[in-house]
């Protein structure tokens, strides 16, 4: 009992200390930002690969909590290609939110912070913005205009003080404000009747505790499309809904993807929405991206642990069972994580190797890349995932 008790307690002396490492590190953080953004040449790049709209390269992104530092993502690598949707998969707490937040630069600073790596923003001329130095001002630019965020609760999302109608019109006279007030309103209007939404010139001035969760998730998606973005990001877009709003949003989503040529960043833990709507598919746990590749590699030919669990524990239509599978034991504490393969105590499959360090990525075909040692010697070993040391911050 004593020792639960001190494995968990945090002394005042112990707190401030960690207080004032936190000041510290979050104000260099910050005024090397500020820096940053008054030189272009410092967060302007060239993507690796011109046909992904997005690159994540080694992206960590910690918060400095009270009780520590929590390693949220820690050196997450994919990409986003043109025209493509990728489903970011893991339960909850992996660090899918944070990823696409963390692209946003929408993370509640000072105390969240992404300290290392490179988030590789495709301009389309030839150039590229490295998101985690670009300046507050260029992001407003890119926000709602290059890319578009349809957040997880239309609810708490839409303001419940301004209609329907001014809360679309906002974004667009933001981006666009040579369009006249007419324009605007065509533009609104012609959004909401692209979203199907019948009653345009009603709902137009409805406030949204009017309307249903479906047509507040519809309204979401109007106001994220509203000025054509080449990036989607879809954060669990049908978490609220009943499965019939569900499908209908989902059909939406994909219908104007093709409509508007965007690519979808899809975030969920809803095994079966993936399957219908992406084309890629990462696999996180905690913090960290263990398994990638096809749609059809990680559901086919699911090869880390995490994953064939997942598989394993969602219902199947037609099979009777006593109870759904589940993984045993949780997730490691997020302030003190082990120097090796984060799943290896809740792993049946684990080897000797997996004692070691934390696996390197292995490329196991063209398209499918898994961080377990059970490959270590049948593929390719591309690189170890670079945690950052906040001690040298």
């Amino acid at each position: 009992m004593s020792d639960h008790k001190n494995a968990s307690y945090i002394s005042a002396k112990e707190s401030r200390k960690i207080t004032r490492f936190n000041r510290r590190v979050t104000k260099k953080l910050e005024h090397e930002r500020e820096a940053a953004g008054k030189d272009p040449s410092l967060y302007t790049t060239v993507m690796k690969d011109p046909n992904n709209v997005v690159e994540f390269d080694n992206v960590c992104t910690y918060f400095f909590a009270d009780n520590g530092v929590v390693k949220a993502v820690d050196g997450v690598n994919f990409a986003v290609p043109k025209c493509s949707t990728v489903g970011v998969v893991g339960e909850s707490g992996c660090g899918k939110s944070v990823t696409s937040l963390s692209l946003m630069q929408l993370l509640q600073r000072p105390s969240g912070q992404t300290v290392g790596g490179q988030i590789r923003f495709n301009l389309g001329d030839g150039t590229a913005y490295d998101i985690v130095k670009t300046p507050t001002s260029k992001m407003q630019e890119i926000r709602g205009n290059k890319i578009s965020m349809i957040f997880q609760e239309p609810m708490t999302s839409l303001n419940p003080v301004f209609r329907i109608g001014n809360q679309v019109d906002e974004v667009i006279k933001l981006h666009n404000p040579h369009m006249s007030d007419e324009d605007v309103k065509a533009r609104t209007l012609e959004m909401l009747d692209l979203v199907g939404i019948a009653n345009r010139e009603g709902v137009y001035r409805m406030y949204p505790h009017e309307l249903s969760g479906g047509m507040r998730q519809r309204i979401m998606i109007a106001i994220a499309l509203a000025c054509s973005p080449t990036l989607i990001i879809a954060d669990e877009p049908t978490t609220a809904l009943d499965v019939t709003i569900q499908a209908q949003i989902l059909d939406l989503l994909q219908g104007l993807k093709e409509k508007l040529n965007s690519s979808i960043m899809l975030i969920t833990h809803d095994l079966g929405v993936v399957a219908g709507m992406a084309d890629y598919v990462v696999v996180m746990y905690a913090g960290r991206v263990v398994e990638k590749g096809t749609a059809e590699d990680i559901f086919h030919h699911p090869m880390h642990p995490y994953t064939i669990g997942l598989m394993r524990s969602k219902p199947v239509v037609g099979r009777k069972v006593e109870e759904l599978y589940n993984i045993p034991g949780s997730v490691p504490n997020p302030v003190d994580m082990p120097n090796y393969c984060y799943f290896r105590d809740r792993c049946e499959m684990r080897c000797d190797r997996c004692s070691g360090l934390y696996p390197p990525e292995i490329k196991v075909s063209d398209t499918h890349i898994v961080s377990c040692y059970r490959y270590f010697d049948t593929g390719e070993v591309l690189d170890y995932p670079k945690s950052v040391n906040v001690e040298e911050l």
